[in-house]
Order: structure tokens, then sequence, then C-alpha cells
């Protein structure tokens, strides 16, 4: 096991320690998290650390970006856990502010996101984004890093803050990771644990359904109304799941597409609640090969 990180807890100490970094000539990579880390969270610090000389990974339920209430109370947290499979990693430090700290008595200038957070998760979620775009430029702005690390299964978040760092002209790279699979195809999740046995055994359609369409697509169809149509008859085989959208759309807008052929990179997206939890996921039509 490695030697333990500096687990930071207020902004002016957090801020102190990157421009320390920065004193040095080294660069930093950041790694925002929600906590309760997997085996996705560690490919995101193992890509930072390929990119930079140090790694900060935040620790922060953001309850912002929370629509519902019962979903921000539900969220897993193990602060234990979570230290245990940081120090296996090589991390500069953690970041674990407090929400009194991040949103303080009077804060009241938030991040207005545009067409790409308006629809999908967006639509169903409202909110969502502005939470998620506020919090991200806070963290960016505190640990001022080189780089950001974001994976692809929250793909319309990824697109949301990629835009965001261009609009806002930040001196940050952000970096793209790709979706870390069980073995029977589920997306790594935080909320995963969340699952009964049987219900994750059901969530597994989810990653089903997405590769029905890509496989679909390899194959000649096009048609999106098509091909999801497909991957609903997927999803429809499992009573324990309430499907909120399949969409097939450009990477680059996020705008649904009706034939997949439209655009270079298509990719198609799934947010479903398996026995009251929910679940996202997204494959690309072009890049991606089978889930399991």
């Amino acid at each position: 096991m490695r030697e333990l990180f500096p687990i930071v807890s207020h902004l002016a100490e957090m801020r102190r320690l990157s421009r320390e970094v920065r004193t040095h000539g080294k660069t930093i990579a950041l790694v925002p998290t929600m906590g309760y880390l997997h085996a996705g969270h560690v490919s995101l610090i193992q890509l930072a650390n390929q990119h930079s000389d140090s790694v900060v990974v935040s620790i922060f339920v953001n309850p912002s970006q929370f629509n519902n209430r019962d979903d921000f109370e539900k969220y897993p947290i193990d602060r234990e856990h979570d230290c245990a499979i940081l120090a296996r990693e090589h991390v500069h430090s953690v970041f674990t502010p407090s929400a009194d700290e991040i949103y303080p008595a009077g804060f009241e200038t938030w991040i207005e996101v545009g067409a790409l957070a308006a629809r999908l998760e967006g639509a169903h979620r409202p909110g969502h984004f502005r939470g998620v775009a506020t919090i991200v430029a806070k963290l960016l702005f505190l640990v001022e890093p080189d780089f950001a690390v974001f994976g692809e299964k929250d793909f319309q978040q990824l697109r949301v803050i990629e835009q965001m760092v261009t609009d806002f002209n930040i001196p940050v790279k952000i970096i793209r990771a790709p979706i870390i699979r069980e073995q029977d195809g589920l997306a790594m999740s935080s909320r995963n644990v969340r699952l009964q046995p049987e219900a994750r055994k059901s969530a597994t359609k989810l990653s089903e359904a997405l590769q029905v369409i890509v496989d679909s697509f390899s194959k000649g169809d096009n048609l999106c109304w098509s091909l999801k149509e497909k991957a609903a008859k997927v999803i429809n085989q499992e009573p324990d799941i309430s499907l909120d959208y399949i969409e097939i759309v450009d990477e680059q807008s996020l705008t649904p597409l009706h034939n997949a052929t439209e655009v270079s990179h298509p990719r198609a997206l799934i947010a479903a609640h398996v026995a009251g939890v929910r679940l996202i996921d997204n494959m690309s039509l072009i890049t991606e090969g089978k889930a399991a």
C-alpha cells in the first residue's frame, strides 16, 4: 500500500497545495468524483496519472445536481472504503470539501447551461446540469488543474463540461475516459450497490439494448426509429425496468437523429429506473465493440 495522501477539506488549503505543486514546475490532473469509488474511478485516476505529475481526487456529493431529494439521501457514502482504494493508487491529495464551504450562506451565482443540457437528462432532471456545471467550475477554479478527467458513462455531462470550459476559456484540458463495464456488460456505477440481486441481473438489459443498436447498425439498419424499437423490446422483457428514454444522437451537438448515418459519430444513450434505482448508459455506434 502506498504512502497516505493528505485529505484536504478547506478550500483555501486546496488552493495552497495546488499552487505549491506548480512552484515545482509540475502539472496537476483533477479527477472529480462523488465517492463510493469503484474500478471505473480507478481507471480515471490511472489515466490522469498518464497525463500529469500529480493527481487530485475530489470527493463531494453535490446536493445541487439532485432534483430528487430521496436520490440524494440514498447516494452511497463510505469514506473508509474510498480511502482504501485511493491508497493503492498514485494520488497527490484528496479534496473533500463540505457543502457549507462550497455553498456558503448567501451563495446565489450559478452557471446557466444551454442547448446541450436541455434534452435527455436535462429534460428528466430539471436543474441537474446547472448544479453539475456550477460545482465543476468551482472545482476547476479551486484546484487549477492542467487536466481534468471525466468518464464517458455520463456522456451528456461530459459534453456540457467540455462546452463550459470552451465558453469560459478555462485553461484546462478535458480528458475523456472510456466506460468500464462489469463482465456481464453493466456499466460500473456507484448506484449499482443499491441494486438487489434480481434487479442487478435485470440491469444488464440496458447494455444489452444498446448493443442491439450497435449490432443492428453494423448490419445496415440506419433508421433510428427502428434501432430504438429493437432496443425497447429488450428493455420490455424486464418488468423491473421503467424506461426514461432511448435516444440516438450526434455526439457533438447531442441532437437526436432520424438516420444514424447523418453524422460521423452517432451515439446511443439510455436511462431507466431499475427497481427504483436510476441508471444511465451509452455506446458509440461507430467505435464500441461488444459490451460484455
